[in-house]
């Protein structure tokens, strides 16, 4: 059976990339395939035989001393300890006959790109972000979407301090942009790129990125895992980080317009004035913190519907396919891959992004919609689920690019 090099910086199941990462490495490993992870040491890491191959951890949050943090800043730049440790992996496997890479870049850096291409082993890469157009990852900055970088004008990011508002930390990620384009650590080493959204595939070859080395393969959700529940509440929900580009304020006034109940499920940086300003419009908010598993799930299943306000350009929200799994329609903002996602009318709504009259206008009209005809839409969304993001289909759509690719045994 084939041998499979899966490669993500973190091993834990922290957002929609890992996820994906680590459900990938599931799928083949029930098809018999040896997996191999290719990881950064981390606390939270899920406990793997492969671990000892791991670089040293790299965590932009820890309070590193300044010794410390000198030593890490070359390795975010191009790892030589990345290179090496693969190397050694290499050695132990006999080789590999596909190396596919989720998030990659800062802990593991690009670096070890040109050393699976030396090898011979055909590299896929799922962009799970903008990075490789934009060095800030989600083309956004203080005045909101932006596209200035746009022909290699990466000095914006300084000019704009997009990372953080940090000019030392924007500096950094721009040279590493620099250094890897110069290097052609993508353009010569990888021999496709997955995209899980069209508005992602067309973006990048907006950006001049060659269409032919992209394929889409939309995410997936085990909807075995997920036990739906149709009748609707009265509430509606979010599920996300509590940070600017997710539009969680305008919800809360699109919340208090439509004099509706609204469940914020999740933390972030903006939660202490989010907080501020639901008291201030006197908006019917509960913040419900960090929920995972069955508490997330019934979080979900308990409202009429989930809400999805983004005001940045989202890639393919697991959010979305959860919550149609969980039984419930969607409220989405349309922005980036979020329309691809909604049925309008038959498994949701959309509305204007960033524009709180526009969601006002989406939760009235869900809330004055009878129960049946909710419940009918959160079937609708289950059953599109099921038919075309299901986890066997994202298994066979991911074969077809490695048999491409000519990996032995991916056609079967």
């Amino acid at each position: 059976m084939p041998t499979l090099l899966s490669i993500n910086n973190y091993f834990y199941y922290r957002g929609g990339a890992e996820t994906v990462f680590l459900e990938h490495n599931r799928l083949f490993g029930e098809l018999g395939w040896t997996v191999a992870p290719f990881s950064m040491q981390h606390p939270k890491n899920l406990p793997t035989p492969w671990s000892r191959y791991f670089v040293e951890e790299i965590e932009f949050g820890a309070t590193y001393s300044w010794q410390e943090k000198l030593r890490r800043i070359p390795k975010t730049l191009y790892s030589f300890e990345a290179r090496a440790k693969l190397a050694q992996l290499l050695e132990h496997l006999q080789s590999a006959d596909i190396a596919h890479g989720h998030n990659l870049y800062h802990h593991l850096s690009p670096s070890i790109l040109s050393l699976l291409k030396k090898r011979g082993i055909p590299t896929v890469l799922t962009l799970h972000d903008l990075k490789l157009a934009c060095p800030a990852y989600n083309m956004l900055t203080h005045d909101g979407v932006c596209e200035r970088c746009r022909g290699g004008r990466l000095y914006n990011v300084v000019v704009h301090k997009c990372i953080k508002d940090s000019t030392a930390l924007s500096a950094l990620v721009m040279s590493e942009a620099v250094l890897h384009r110069l290097l052609g650590s993508y353009r010569r080493n990888v021999s496709r790129f997955i995209v899980p959204s069209l508005f992602y595939l067309e973006k990048f070859c907006e950006w001049g990125m060659p269409r032919a080395l992209f394929r889409h393969v939309p995410n997936f959700v085990s909807v075995e895992n997920y036990r739906p529940e149709y009748p609707p509440g009265s509430t509606f929900v979010y599920v996300g980080r509590l940070s600017r580009e997710k539009g969680v304020a305008t919800l809360i006034r699109a919340a208090a317009l439509a004099s509706c109940r609204l469940i914020v499920v999740g933390t972030g940086p903006a939660q202490s004035e989010l907080g501020v300003l639901a008291t201030q419009l006197g908006a019917d908010v509960v913040f419900a913190g960090y929920l995972r598993g069955e508490e997330l799930h019934a979080a979900v299943r308990g409202a009429r519907a989930l809400v999805l306000p983004s005001e940045c350009y989202e890639n393919a929200p697991m959010s979305v396919l959860e919550a149609y799994a969980l039984g419930k329609p969607v409220i989405g903002a349309s922005i980036g891959g979020i329309p691809e996602l909604i049925r309008p009318n038959e498994t949701g709504l959309t509305f204007r992004s960033g524009d709180a009259q526009s969601l006002a206008d989406a939760l009235r009209q869900l809330a004055s919609h009878s129960d049946d005809t909710i419940e009918a839409m959160g079937r609708r969304g289950r059953r599109w689920v099921e038919e075309s993001f299901s986890a066997a289909l994202y298994r066979e759509r991911i074969l077809s690019v490695y048999n491409e690719l000519g990996v032995p045994g991916a056609a079967a």
